[in-house]
């Protein structure tokens, strides 16, 4: 059956046409009478929120609870839920563009209510809200304003992250009206609010209350349009006044002659303003231009980005401006290419040749009149006028050699997920400017509140779009409401999200938490793959060693690390070491920290929790090594000669032990009787100090004590000597027969520190040397006579011949060295 042509609703209103749109029908059961109800619509053709007005009075009906409830409804009036309310007073009912429904109460308590269902989070106004109550509230797309009863204005800019914020104080006096500026259109890019006090208009924001010097007023209405360019103003006096957002210019003036005030003062998109009274809804446009619509009840004007809808218990309606390219197609005497091609398509139907004349008369035109039919296609809502429009586009491409069609593919899905979601079952009347705006993932979420998990995933698959949050949203709600039993949901869920890509089994198994079913939280943890997701879950389910098990098994250390401190800040310290006693790797994690942090007290409890002998006292020797003074490092030496002493294969560390301790002892006596310090300093150091100091009888009784072997003594008392630069006493030793580490190390050590001649003592003393050496060694004492005497001796000709070129001939030590060897090497 062919629809009403669509221009059958439209009205004009100046030079431009206003359409009513009828979305549904039978909206409302009579037994709700909507005049005595608060009434709050979401954004995008979403939900609406309904709250009986407490100023009103009404029947009591016994069938029905007299207990306070606020009722969500699609457009189409399907109720999505009921919220019992228990906070008292409602002084604020709105939503963000996110659709939450945001609840203010009298004392300043704030309800966020997400998903469409009885879920929320809750805060505070602040201390002024609780002293003084809330009057009324003003709410934008994320954020909301109230006004308390002493005219204070409190902002939250944020819903996810409330910071309640006090706006500057406006003048005193009765508030008549008030509406906000959302921040997206002011340039300090925060809240604005336009206060009616006395006659004029104050704008208050963060840091500044401007008069805005207006004499017309005081206002019952105020109200900004959706783009935030213009204020409409609705006077005492029954005259509505348009002016530009920065009161600079007056627009336009239009007299009611009506001495009620109305009940609403809204914009229709960016060019009309709605005025509505209880039965009758006025459209005014520029130049005092008015359309009036009447209804047979209560009628609740709802505004939206590009219109406004209007609800009775009867019907949903929509009114917005007509859109170009509808009024381009459509309008009566247009001779647009749109339009021709339009008529075209219903000629060729009719198979006419008329159709072919008119595809020759906008030939040139016909790009533009296939785009334009696309266009006006996703601005019908009747079914019949897009199929007819998108038959116009079709034909038009048909007949032309090139047209990029995809613009055309994406309307025929973009109109049929519309047709899909209009339907009164599921009550979303998104208009194609609301739809941009909301974007196709919006839509998802929306349907994912409402349940509607089905059309959601068909809609996902047609426009491509990912589905995993469709599917963990549906287990979220199974496992929140489903009646059978833990292992059944499990199994059940399980299988439905088998091998679908990107499924968090995290965010259902919190769902399951959150609904206190615990073990059915653990066996979906179970089937997370991300052992990052599952880990911080099960610490919150008092599930620590589950979740210390699943980081172990992932590998990662920084998880297991975090698990780790978690424990550690939640568990008594035994209960702490019992738990990471039987996992390694958690044990390694926590001893290499504490190591490396220098944590020595949770070291020694590991260690005599694990009943590890030898590494408690390492740390004790440790702390030993690092005292300032001998008689607490020689306590701490103790303590780990204690622990050592229990076990027969410990005697070598033990030993070791009390020999320490007596080199402390014995170091903390020097420092006593010396001015110098001795401390920390090991028993070859010690011995060679005080050599080095003169304190032989000291370093004897130092290498009896400790049984320091022969060779290593001589080799300190050499060095330490030689240090001193004692050439006495090393002349004394160079008369003893026999040195236990040989006299080669006496020549070496002198020669290095300068003392050749002493060092030439030594080297006769030196036996087993090869062949030439000593030539060398008096060579390096500056004793070429000497050297050469040592070549003659040997018969080295060429050594001799060397160190007779060195001295020269005609030298002292040359004419000695050639007299040395004439009698032996012949020229």
């Amino acid at each position: 059956m062919e629809a009403a042509h669509p221009t059958a609703g439209w009205e004009k209103v100046g030079d431009r046409f206003y359409r009513k749109t009828q979305l549904y029908t039978a909206v409302f059961d009579r037994d709700l009478d909507l005049e005595n109800y608060i009434v709050a619509g979401a954004p995008y053709g979403g939900a609406i929120a309904l709250y009986r007005d407490e100023t009103k009075l009404q029947t009591l009906r016994a069938a029905k609870s007299s207990k306070p409830s606020i009722e969500i409804y699609s457009c189409a009036g399907k109720l999505l839920k009921s919220i019992a309310w228990d906070k008292g007073s409602i002084k604020g009912l709105g939503w963000s563009e996110d659709e939450k429904l945001l609840v203010v109460s009298y004392d300043g308590t704030v309800r966020c209510y997400y998903d469409l269902q009885g879920d929320f989070t809750q805060f505070s106004l602040g201390r002024g809200a609780e002293d003084f109550g809330v009057h009324s509230c003003k709410f934008y797309n994320t954020g909301m304003v109230a006004l308390l009863s002493n005219n204070a204005l409190i902002s939250v800019a944020s819903y996810d992250e409330p910071r309640p914020k006090q706006l500057v104080s406006p003048p005193e006096g009765e508030v008549h009206a008030w509406t906000l500026v959302s921040p997206r259109f002011t340039l300090s890019r925060s809240v604005e609010v336009l206060l009616s006090i006395n006659k004029t208009i104050y704008v208050v924001d963060a840091t500044d209350c401007e008069d805005r010097y207006l004499d017309i007023g005081p206002f019952t209405q105020i109200s900004v349009s959706p783009n935030g360019k213009f204020a409409a103003l609705y006077a005492a006096d029954g005259r509505a006044h348009v002016i530009t957002a920065d009161f600079q210019s007056r627009l336009s003036e239009h007299d009611s002659k009506s001495k009620i005030p109305p009940k609403y003062l809204q914009w229709c998109g960016n060019d009309a303003v709605v005025i509505a009274w209880d039965d009758e809804v006025n459209i005014v446009g520029p130049k005092n231009a008015v359309a009036s619509y009447f209804y047979d009840g209560k009628v609740h004007v709802l505004a939206d980005h590009d219109g406004v809808r209007l609800i009775t218990n009867d019907v949903c309606d929509f009114l917005q401006k007509v859109p170009d390219v509808t009024d381009e197609v459509f309008r009566f005497g247009t001779e647009s290419p749109a339009s021709i091609l339009l008529d075209a398509a219903e000629q060729l139907e009719n198979q006419s040749p008329k159709a072919d004349d008119n595809i020759q008369l906008i030939r040139s035109n016909l790009v533009e009149a296939v785009d334009t039919c696309v266009a006006a296609a996703g601005h019908e809502f009747n079914v019949f006028w897009q199929k007819q429009l998108l038959k116009a586009a079709s034909f038009g491409k048909s007949v032309l050699d090139i047209y990029n069609s995809d613009d055309f593919v994406d309307m025929c899905e973009t109109l049929r997920v519309f047709n899909a979601v209009r339907y009164y079952e599921v009550g979303l009347p998104l208009s194609y400017e609301q739809y941009q705006r909301l974007t196709p993932e919006g839509l998802i979420q929306r349907l994912i509140n409402r349940h509607e998990y089905l059309l959601a995933l068909k809609v996902a698959g047609y426009l491509r779009l990912p589905t995993d949050r469709i599917y963990v949203h549906w287990a979220s709600a199974k496992v929140r409401t489903g009646s059978e039993d833990d292992e059944v949901i499990c199994r059940m869920v399980v299988e439905k999200l088998a091998g679908k890509p990107g499924i968090s089994f995290e965010a259902i198994a919190r769902a399951a938490y959150d609904e206190g079913r615990g073990r059915l939280a653990t066996e979906l943890l179970n089937h997370e793959p991300r052992a990052g997701r599952q880990v911080p879950l099960l610490l919150s389910m008092e599930e620590d060693e589950i979740a210390l098990d699943k980081a172990i098994e992932s590998g990662d250390s920084d998880l297991i690390f975090f698990v780790l401190l978690q424990l550690k800040k939640k568990l008594p310290l035994a209960a702490f070491f019992r738990v990471i006693n039987a996992r390694p790797a958690a044990t390694a994690l926590v001893e290499s920290s504490a190591a490396l942090e220098n944590d020595n007290a949770l070291l020694k409890d590991l260690y005599y929790q694990d009943d590890r002998r030898v590494d408690g006292a390492g740390v004790f020797i440790r702390e030993a090594l690092h005292q300032p003074d001998a008689r607490t490092a020689g306590d701490k030496l103790a303590l780990a000669a204690k622990l050592l002493s229990d076990s027969r294969d410990n005697t070598f560390e033990i030993q070791s032990l009390k020999e320490a301790t007596v080199l402390l002892r014995m170091q903390e006596a020097f420092d006593r009787d010396f001015s110098d310090s001795f401390t920390g300093l090991s028993v070859n150091e010690t011995l060679f100090k005080l050599i080095r100091l003169g304190y032989h009888n000291k370093a004897k009784k130092i290498q009896s004590e400790f049984k320091v072997p022969e060779k290593v003594a001589w080799w300190i008392r050499l060095r330490a000597l030689v240090a001193k630069r004692d050439w006495n006493e090393i002349e004394e030793i160079s008369k003893t027969r026999k040195s236990p580490i040989g006299w080669e190390p006496f020549f070496n050590t002198i020669l290095q520190a300068g003392n050749p001649r002493l060092a030439a003592v030594f080297i006769p003393k030196c036996q087993n040397l090869e062949a030439g050496a000593t030539v060398t060694m008096y060579e390096k004492c500056g004793m070429r006579v000497k050297a050469a005497e040592e070549a003659v001796k040997t018969r080295d000709a060429e050594a001799w011949l060397r160190l007779l070129e060195a001295a020269g001939r005609n030298t002292a030590d040359g004419r000695e060295i050639e007299r040395l060897g004439a009698t032996v090497f012949k020229k």
